[in-house]
């Protein structure tokens, strides 16, 4: 089967702008690929989506982040969870120059008290690089699809009204997710954790959208983000964790952590037979344009 490869130009859009289980401390699972060691001033890798808020990272932050600086990862994307993790995401920002706040409703708390006032406030005075995590899922029994659109919908258009790009999770209903996304108009955003085919990966590219790959591409077994991985623009992937909850090949769900966005640009680099180094340099651009990172 010949895969096909995509020249996807961007539309027109606003210039330059899981399990998540909140456990016990636990003993992190590091899994570097075998290579000579990776020193942070050679090669700097972004994590564009980890939950450092989360107590198992947070607990033992200090060591977590220097693992991760360790394997030459120099940058950390933190998106809320719900509204009552946001003084927390605000804090560790504002306590790491290298961390990058980022603020909104998740689908699944989507039925929780929330005013978009006050998200405007916060992303306002929070120095936020992004409205996330937001977006719809339909493999939960609650909240109902209409309660995820509305406050899909309302985060989205406060994304356009600032500016700001947008950190996307849909699960179950793409089709919706799509239509929803072309309606309020043209946004910059990822689609984070990004495990389909390359007929979908398309369908978010010619939105504009970056996709984030994560653990899933370290899977041998995982064919269809792999293929995607392959044939989707190097200028349009991000690379990401989601830790701690989501794991990856050697690395179980819940252990997950910052550093092994080593292991996920490795598989990356194999994938499209090029080096780590180039996979580092592109993805690292690629997050800096999309967050407009310093």
């Amino acid at each position: 089967m010949i895969i096909p490869s995509w020249g996807v130009s961007s539309p027109a859009i606003p210039a330059p702008a899981k399990s998540h289980s909140r456990g016990q401390f636990f003993t992190p699972t590091v899994r570097c690929p075998p290579a000579a060691p990776v020193r942070p001033w050679f090669m700097r890798l972004i994590d564009t989506h980890v939950h450092l808020d989360f107590p198992k990272l947070r607990d033992d932050l200090p060591a977590v982040l220097a693992r991760a600086n360790e394997a030459g990862i120099g940058g950390f994307v933190l998106p809320a969870y719900d509204t009552t993790g946001w003084d927390a995401v605000a804090s560790i920002a504002a306590d790491h120059e290298d961390v990058f706040p980022a603020f909104g409703l998740h689908p699944w708390e989507a039925h929780r008290d929330f005013e978009i006032d006050g998200l405007r406030e916060r992303l306002l005075t929070s120095d936020a690089v992004a409205v996330g995590e937001i977006g719809l899922d339909t493999k939960i029994d609650a909240p109902d699809l209409e309660t995820q659109l509305s406050v899909f919908r309302a985060q989205l258009r406060l994304a356009r009204a600032l500016d700001l790009p947008v950190i996307l999770h849909c699960r179950g209903v793409f089709d919706v997710f799509v239509d929803v996304i072309a309606e309020v108009g043209p946004v910059r955003g990822v689609v984070h954790a990004f495990s389909r085919g390359p007929e979908l990966a398309k369908r978010f590219l010619d939105l504009g959208l970056y996709l984030g790959l994560g653990g899933a591409i370290t899977r041998p077994g995982a064919k269809k983000p792999r293929r995607s991985a392959v044939v989707a623009p190097l200028e349009r992937i991000v690379l990401e964790t989601d830790a701690p909850g989501l794991g990856m090949d050697g690395v179980p769900n819940g252990e997950n952590e910052p550093a092994n966005v080593r292991a996920v640009a490795a598989s990356l680099a194999e994938l499209r037979n090029t080096t780590i180094e180039e996979i580092a340099d592109r993805t690292t651009r690629n997050a800096h344009e999309l967050f407009r990172l310093p």
